[in-house]
């Protein structure tokens, strides 16, 4: 056969390829001449075939042809046959692979063998491809191999072993005597390993590492050499005396000292030997002060050092390198809670690196600013953050708007402040302000009467000079609608008059409603606050009403419902407006909320009367409606948020009313002594609601429990356990919901509503989320209050996300056994 070609002038010829199609055929003539090659006898050019298959593995071909070749080169007496044959053993195989079994005999021969550079090939294969069985076969070889006075031979069998306990844990026992006697070393190189080896055992094992603690004096006394030796040219980097053994031993020292108070005692004053020994004119000695600080603040350590550590972090925000002052203001906010007077201390330059022009520096920056609001610091804090929300990129402002409103939520110094904050993150954030950030402001504002003609001003000149952005609609035309006509007073709270007249307000307000970039909660909101105008007002209700009209026709469901219904309400019942449009009763807000930092909107409960219990992603649109009855939802909220009172000895203005809001079948009255009576109205919401679910009654024996299928659908699985409470009239629902399907369901809420006659308290559920196949369950307690023992008609309204789907499921009960109040 011809002389094979040589690895250079295949590399040559590879590289020359002009196109990929050139290359491939260049590799496939090569490997077909290889594999021609092998089936040769002559063993003459079988190492230099395998360098270049090594070369043609490395470039992303196919090679496992040459896995054989590789233990025949191995077995081979030479040294560069030996040194290929490894090679091509650690980039060819692996643990998963048999052939790689066929290797142990090779490596236990080798590892005995009088040439050191043959024991290393050894060592170096073993440590790459060992499976649990080699590493029990060759465990005890290497323990031996640790004892060696060759330091050649003994760090490297010190690597291999790292990579067995890493293997194989249990072989840890077998190495731990040998181990302690590695310390004393002199070889650098030795010391090395040794310390990765301890480093290894104490994470894996935290017997070790109580074993391994008394090591702590003889670690320091390294370190202490290490930084007061003078100059040796075999270890220096950069004027340090082996920064990478430094960090080593520091790393190894944390780990020793995390929980232990004496061994951090011990290493206290080496620490701050080194923190302020170090030189930091190099990048070689940021490294060593960075693992300084992350020592400093995983140990014990004294209060004294603990500053040294933040004021080291500090001087790192002041360096050029953007990548250490990255580094710092990770590591700070990392620290912050442990040393929060300290990091306090570094507040301006903190605040500095929000106008950096790295993306990286500013958000890090964003995140460390939030953590170090106070009440002390809050305006000035505030003052900077609102300027850095003004300017910054589009991908931080909704965090930056969630964690300004929580930060002076919590730290505000008053009312005022804080209102004039939040609305400034309205304007300034535009439509990337999140839900829960509108959700908590209304609550705000609903809380603070004394301003509320100050906001509805405010919050209308914001309006009119931008109606585009939706968060900020949203909380203007509420605030308009509640409190318009404090807009007008003389005591409004203003530093400059605006002139501002109920048909400008209107107006206003007609135009978020029929602008096309509106969406249709805020559509929504306005058609409300013109409603709710119209009794706040007196000159514009002719137009208000002509504006609602107009969308008794509209393409979308909700508006022309809602526009039907208050229409009706001008005609019919023009009576009842005054007292229905009433200002809402301020807002309760209950423990079971979500995080604005987790991009969760917050939930809210109402325990009393007969409304909706919870509310999912639009909760605002239940706060600012509850005299509209949204798709799906109980219409009688119009009633159990009503301040006034039905008459009830006519009883003639409730069921008027239960007639223009729709059928709920066979409504109760007020009066004991009369029967239900069918409501005569038409039902606004025929063909909305789904159809019903068949319930299912089962009575346990006792007469006082029963069990209700409240609603079976789309592997959604509602069950009611009703019984008598000890108290009279008072019985208590055992809610338990289920999920029957192959996927979760999260963020489950459950929501009920009952006639104004009844009293219902709904409390909170065990949880959110519904697993798979029956796996696990939602409970939730209903307590109803019925003094006149009247027929129980409930509506149910099930949120969920599935598959990252919103589902809504709706459904009704009125199968309740009258027994239950008898």
């Amino acid at each position: 056969m011809p002389t094979p070609k040589r690895l250079r002038d295949l590399i040559r010829e590879i590289r020359s390829a002009r196109t990929a199609a050139d290359e491939r055929s260049v590799v496939n003539k090569e490997c077909a001449a290889i594999r021609e090659s092998f089936r040769d006898e002559d063993n003459t050019y079988r190492c230099r075939n395998v360098a270049k298959l090594l070369y043609i593995h490395m470039l992303g071909y196919p090679a496992h042809f040459g896995q054989l070749e590789c233990m025949k080169l191995i077995a081979s007496p030479r040294f560069t046959d030996k040194r290929i044959g490894y090679l091509g053993c650690m980039l060819l195989l692996d643990e998963r692979q048999d052939v790689h079994l066929l290797v142990t005999n090779s490596l236990k021969n080798d590892l005995s063998h009088q040439t050191q550079y043959i024991q290393s090939l050894a060592l170096c294969t073993l440590g790459v491809i060992c499976s649990a069985e080699m590493c029990r076969d060759l465990a005890g070889e290497i323990e031996k191999m640790i004892k060696s006075a060759n330091a050649y031979i003994k760090k490297k069998s010190i690597l291999c072993a790292y990579r067995i306990i890493r293997k194989v844990p249990d072989l840890m026992e077998m190495f731990i005597p040998s181990t302690r006697s590695l310390l004393n070393e002199k070889n650098h190189g030795v010391l090395f390993t040794a310390v990765c080896l301890i480093t290894e055992m104490c994470e894996k094992s935290p017997d070790t590492l109580h074993h391994f603690r008394k090591l702590v004096p003889q670690l320091v006394r390294i370190l202490k050499n290490l930084i007061m030796a003078g100059y040796s040219p075999e270890h220096d980097v950069s004027g340090v005396s082996d920064p990478f053994l430094q960090v080593k031993i520091l790393r190894l020292l944390r780990r020793l000292g995390k929980t232990d108070l004496e061994a951090s005692e011990t290493m206290n004053d080496i620490l701050a030997q080194v923190a302020t020994n170090t030189d930091t004119s190099k990048n070689v000695g940021h490294a060593i002060l960075y693992e300084i600080v992350l020592t400093i603040m995983g140990i014990q350590s004294e209060a004294g050092l603990r500053v040294l550590a933040v004021n080291i972090l500090g001087r790192f925000l002041l360096n050029n390198d953007k990548n250490i002052r990255y580094i710092a203001l990770n590591t700070l906010l990392r620290v912050v809670q442990a040393d929060y007077n300290a990091v306090q201390r570094h507040r301006t330059t903190i605040v500095d690196c929000l106008k950096d022009p790295d993306i990286s520096i500013r958000k890090r920056a964003m995140e460390l600013s939030f953590a170090l609001i106070n009440a002390n610091n809050v305006r000035g804090m505030m003052k900077e953050l609102l300027h850095f929300l003004e300017n910054c990129d589009q991908e931080f402002k909704a965090d930056c708007c969630s964690n300004i409103v929580m930060s002076a939520s919590k730290y505000s110094p008053n009312k005022r402040w804080h209102i004039d904050t939040v609305l400034k993150v309205l304007v300034m954030a535009g439509n990337h302000v999140r839900g829960d950030v509108v959700s908590m402001l209304i609550q705000l504002i609903s809380e603070t009467k004394t301003l509320h003609g100050y906001i509805a001003l405010q919050m209308y000149k914001a309006l009119s000079n931008d109606f585009t952005q939706q968060p900020m609609a949203q909380v203007a035309i509420w605030c308009i609608g509640e409190y318009g006509e404090h807009m007008f007073s003389t005591n409004v709270e203003d530093e400059e008059p605006v002139d501002v007249s109920e048909d400008d307000v209107v107006k206003v307000v007609e135009k978020v409603l029929s602008n096309n970039n509106s969406n249709e909660i805020t559509k929504e909101y306005a058609i409300t606050t013109l409603m709710k105008l119209s009794s706040r007002f007196t000159s514009t209700v002719p137009r208000i009403r002509q504006i609602i009209e107009v969308y008794g026709s509209s393409t979308n469901v909700e508006l022309q419902q809602r526009s039907v219904e208050y229409t009706n309400l001008f005609s019919k019942f023009d009576h009842l407006r005054p007292a229905l449009l009433e200002h809402m009763p301020l807002l309760e807000v209950h423990a079971r909320s979500r995080s604005v930092m987790e991009d969760e909107g917050q939930e809210e409960e109402n325990l009393l009367g007969g409304v909706e219990a919870t509310n999912n992603e639009n909760n605002i649109n239940t706060m600012i409606n509850p005299p509209v009855p949204t798709e799906g939802s109980s219409i009688l909220d119009l009633i159990g948020n009503g301040p006034s009172k039905p008459d009830t000895t006519s009883g003639g203005g409730a069921v008027d009313l239960l007639d223009l809001l729709g059928d709920l079948g066979s409504t109760p009255t007020i009066n004991n002594n009369t029967t239900p009576t069918q409501s005569s109205g038409n039902n606004l919401l025929d063909g909305f609601l789904s159809p019903e679910p068949s319930h299912t009654n089962q009575m346990n024996g006792d007469s006082s429990l029963c069990k209700i299928v409240a609603f079976s659908r789309n592997d959604l699985l509602v069950e009611m356990m009703c019984e008598k409470d000890t108290e009279p009239n008072i019985v208590v629902i055992n809610v338990k919901a289920t999920n029957s399907s192959s996927t979760p369901m999260s963020d489950f809420v459950f929501q009920a509503a009952v006639p104004k006659s009844f009293q219902m308290q709904l409390q909170s559920p065990s949880g959110t989320n519904l697993p798979a196949s029956n796996q696990g369950e939602v409970t939730q307690v209903i307590k109803i209050n019925n003094t006149q023992k009247t027929q129980l008609k409930m509506r149910l309204k099930m949120t969920y996300c599935q598959n990252g789907n919103t589902v809504t499921e709706l459904g009704e009960v009125n199968t309740f056994p009258q027994h239950l109040w008898t």
